[in-house]
């Protein structure tokens, strides 16, 4: 019986229940399935080539009965692999065995010889890899990070012109809205989606070195190159002809690069809710029966913000790797890059995992309007820049030097910046509007820049 307890990794103990959607993009059984599906449609699709007089085209039931090799893979069938691996010590040898297996007791035995035919391993684990990772981002990634943006949307018109202290350097600055300061990330992921969803990966299926060398000792008349362009693109990919025996794994980085991206701005999210709830502008809901500290009861932690920047620091530690070590390789072939891309699940799913906890907490806040209020009143000092750029427009040469020398390191009041103000030589309207204004006025067009996304 599988028990979570006993596994090493967090992503299959802790938080199997979070992450087990990638268990069918990203396991052992589903890098198997990946597998066969490039050996079974490469099959097929040689038997549909009318270049290849040796081979008689598969008949349509038939084609039907090799997918389900694929379509209806189960766990016993993936243990079957393993065992025939076990014996051969070659994972890619062992699913091309286990298709013979299964074409023996469909009497197809003629079919043998065209089971990975003139193939490196290469070819079909560049495939397998790239797409495990698209559909995986295509399937349930990129829904949830969408889910994610339209939360982030719907909070930022709701809040779109509550007023709130800004903070730069660490201290206060112009006002600005919590709708606003949340549109800015909503824009920013709105356009890295954009590209992760654009984004194509490529395939190599040239053979041992990229030459098709053994593909024109069989068959010199066909065009293996034109070959190869079809069947990648029929398996969703974009097709790379100049390779070594692997694909440069250039594109698959580009997307690694692309999802950093994506975690670093969501980093940057989790960091700023952490700051607004620790000044208190932020509440978080109670949820009866939980315990935020085991000696302090009042405490409800932004424990989801945290454990999401947690993941999403492992994550991009390892796709920075994988960037840095993928598109590298020993002359035409070496094995780093093997183990390597057994890990690109692992780093998605702290990245998935992470995106599921935002969404929790993010579900879980509310704004603490008086809170905000308190922080603008204590820091009327942030009006300094709207009075000197009045000045400014009034034609005073030492407008930003009045400001500094009566504000900064100052403790500023409502009452001493109205003073200050009712001493200006400004024309009147302009004096009416500064004694008028509030920090909590003080937005500028905040509210109508949430409207842009």
């Amino acid at each position: 019986m599988f028990d979570s307890l006993n596994n090493i990794s967090p992503l299959d103990g802790r938080y199997n229940k979070e992450v087990e959607k990638l268990s069918n993009y990203f396991s052992e059984a589903a890098l198997i399935r990946y597998r066969l599906q490039v050996e079974i449609e490469y099959l097929i699709a040689l038997g549909d080539e009318k270049n290849i007089p040796d081979l008689e085209p598969i008949p349509k039931s038939d084609k039907s009965k090799l997918r389900k090799i694929y379509t209806s893979f189960r766990d016993d069938d993936a243990k079957r692999v393993k065992a025939i691996e076990t014996a051969t010590n070659h994972d890619v040898k062992a699913v091309e065995y286990y298709i013979r297996e299964r074409l023996d007791k469909m009497n197809k035995k003629h079919l043998f010889p065209w089971v990975h035919f003139a193939l490196t391993s290469e070819d079909v684990n560049n495939l397998s890899y790239s797409l495990m990772w698209q559909n995986f981002v295509f399937d349930v990634y990129s829904p949830d990070l969408s889910a994610l943006i339209k939360k982030l949307t719907r909070e930022s018109r709701n809040f779109s012109t509550v007023s709130m202290l800004a903070m730069t350097h660490g201290q206060s600055a112009t006002p600005t809205t919590f709708g606003k300061e949340l549109a800015v990330f909503t824009t920013r992921l709105i356009r890295q989606i954009g590209q992760l969803k654009a984004h194509k990966l490529l395939g190599k299926f040239g053979g041992a070195t990229g030459t098709w060398s053994a593909h024109q000792m069989a068959y010199p008349k066909m065009d293996w190159p034109a070959f190869a362009q079809g069947f990648i693109r029929r398996m969703g990919l974009e097709p790379n002809l100049v390779t070594t025996q692997i694909e440069p794994h250039d594109s698959i980085v580009e997307s690694y690069h692309i999802l950093i991206r994506i975690n670093t701005i969501l980093i940057d999210l989790c960091r700023d809710v952490w700051f607004y709830i620790s000044r208190g502008i932020i509440k978080q809901k109670k949820i009866p029966g939980e315990i935020g500290s085991s000696t302090m009861p009042h405490k409800i932690n932004p424990v989801h913000f945290e454990n999401a920047e947690g993941n999403l620091g492992v994550a991009n530690a390892l796709l920075n790797h994988f960037s840095n070590k993928l598109p590298i390789s020993r002359m035409q072939r070496d094995l780093t890059d093997s183990t390597t891309l057994r890990n690109q699940g692992v780093a998605m799913g702290h990245s998935f995992l992470a995106i599921q906890n935002i969404l929790k907490g993010l579900r879980r806040i509310t704004i603490n309007r008086n809170k905000m209020e308190q922080e603008l009143n204590d820091h009327w000092e942030v009006l300094a820049e709207a009075v000197q750029t009045i000045l400014r427009k009034a034609g005073a040469p030492d407008a930003y030097e009045q400001l500094k020398q009566m504000t900064r390191g100052e403790a500023v009041t409502q009452e001493t910046l109205k003073e200050f103000v009712t001493h200006l030589r400004i024309p009147k309207k302009d004096k009416d509007l500064l004694h008028r204004i509030t920090p909590a006025d003080y937005i500028g067009l905040a509210p109508k820049l949430v409207d842009q996304i």
